[in-house]
């Protein structure tokens, strides 16, 4: 048995075909896949957003109720560890330079074997110390530094998303005929900036010859003065590299034909969360509601199995079903602390595993989903009780916590996951400047679809309350995380 896991960042479903190609772009590579595997109408994301969603993935568990981004915890369980336990090589192909940053550093050491592709966004790879290197034009607008070094990394030969599929490529090459691996094959692509080789971007801006317009800004369209003016090119940034990753996507799908890997290999596709494009009047993510083009993600499962090809599954599943999955299929158990499921029972028959799921970022908006319903929860602007991020391994993105937030933690007992170890609370804030504009909102997606119009259902939100504290009890969220949202 072999399992293949291609996964890519930032990946907004609503523009694939099998899931309504709403802007138009062709992806005949994703409408391939769907003929050939289970599509997840309802998989929804869990921690939000990068090294959050993958500590969920690798654990089978939400995290974002206990701390934000952050390395994988000692007391962590990890699928691909369990795996290499059972004589099963994990193998890891990324691009994705947050694994190695101090908030992920050792989210790769989980694997058999990893190889890193450098120089995606502003990775610190290639050193142009001379005066030779002149930035083109451009109104992406980050540090000076950051800006420099994403143009640096950009004039090597080969584009990184194709080093990088290449690299997996070379991989299942090698290896189609042995037994006993996964491959994690993940892209930070489409992930901004939305940088594509010219092959792709003439065929969504032929005409465009102004600056360099490919990263854009967080935040809503409304405080954006002129570069609002930037969102139609930023969309067609977006279709040239999401076209791209439609390409890539099928080399793999090329190779899964020609050793006929289908009869033994499982194959999941699929993405950490979504992106705003306009949508909601907003751009990227982090700073608003996660309506559903963030929220709301593509996946496509194949199990040789059960042989489901072409069908589409309504359950509600998320990205913390993706390691219990892969363990299941290769015969071996999740642990107890994992609370995500297999999804062998939705890919063959659409067997319900949960009734609700819950997401979000770490104190901002506190979302609940029955799959019909979502519920947003915003924090309680009366709430002035302390939060706190529970860690052992104290760091952020790419620093560690600042000596103040050091000095201000505190010893705690274990946690219900924490293999009985005790850890350190450290004090954090709700983001009310986020949650508080739009305060609560309740969406039906049977009905509105679009989320353009929140209802006022009181029966509705009663019952996904009482769904998403019945979840934080499962996973032993803190008292205050009730607190905050004024349950």
């Amino acid at each position: 048995m072999k399992a293949i896991v291609v996964m890519f960042d930032s990946l907004n479903r609503k523009w694939l075909e099998p899931y309504g190609g709403e802007a138009g772009v062709p992806t005949p590579n994703f409408a391939r896949l769907a003929r050939h595997s289970a599509t997840m109408m309802n998989s929804y994301v869990c921690s939000m957003p990068c090294m959050p969603a993958r500590r969920d993935l690798l654990t089978g568990r939400p995290g974002f109720l206990h701390r934000g981004w952050g390395p994988m915890e000692p007391f962590d369980d990890a699928f691909p560890e369990i795996l290499r336990e059972a004589g099963v090589h994990s193998h890891l192909v990324t691009d994705h330079y947050h694994y190695f940053e101090e908030g992920g550093q050792n989210y790769h050491t989980k694997f058999s074997t990893w190889d890193f592709l450098r120089g995606q966004e502003g990775d610190p790879w290639k050193p142009r110390l001379d005066n030779g290197f002149t930035l083109p034009a451009t109104t992406n607008r980050h540090s000076p530094e950051r800006i420099r070094q994403d143009f640096v990394n950009r004039q090597q030969d080969t584009h990184c998303q194709t080093r990088t599929f290449d690299a997996g490529i070379e991989f299942i090459s090698q290896h189609h005929s042995t037994d006993n691996w996964m491959l994690q094959l993940e892209v930070f692509d489409p992930h901004e900036p939305f940088f594509a080789t010219e092959e792709w971007r003439k065929q969504f801006s032929p005409d465009y010859d102004g600056p360099v317009t490919d990263w854009p800004t967080y935040g809503k369209l409304t405080d954006m003065g002129e570069r609002a003016k930037l969102l139609p090119q930023w969309r067609r940034e977006y279709a040239a590299l999401l076209s791209m990753c439609d390409h890539s996507l099928g080399r793999v799908l090329d190779l899964m034909d020609e050793h006929n890997l289908w009869q033994d290999t499982m194959l999941i596709v699929g993405t950490d969360h979504g992106f705003f494009l306009g949508e909601h009047g907003f751009v990227a993510k982090n700073l608003g509601p996660l309506w559903d083009e963030v929220a709301h993600t593509p996946l496509f499962i194949w199990d040789p199995r059960s042989e489901v090809q072409g069908g589409q599954r309504n359950s509600l599943v998320q990205i913390i079903d993706w390691g219990p999955t892969l363990l299941d299929f290769f015969g071996c158990e999740p642990t107890k602390d994992m609370t995500g499921h297999s999804l062998r029972g939705v890919i063959a028959a659409d067997t319900p595993m949960r009734d609700a799921a819950l997401f979000g970022y770490t104190n901002h908006y506190l979302n609940v989903t029955d799959g019909r319903y979502v519920y947003m929860r915003a924090n309680d602007p009366a709430y002035t009780g302390p939060l706190w991020d529970y860690t052992l391994d104290p760091a952020n993105m790419n620093a560690r916590w600042p000596l103040e937030k050091l000095q201000a933690g505190e010893p705690v007992g274990p946690l219900s996951f924490s293999k009985g170890v005790p850890v350190m609370r450290y004090p954090t804030k709700a983001l009310h400047e986020i949650t508080a504009p739009l305060g609560s909102l309740l969406y039906d997606l049977q009905n509105d679809p679009a989320q353009e119009t929140p209802l006022d259902d009181s029966a509705v939100v009663e019952r996904l309350t009482a769904q998403a504290k019945a979840i934080m009890v499962v996973i032993n969220a803190p008292h205050e995380q009730y607190a905050r949202v004024g349950w």
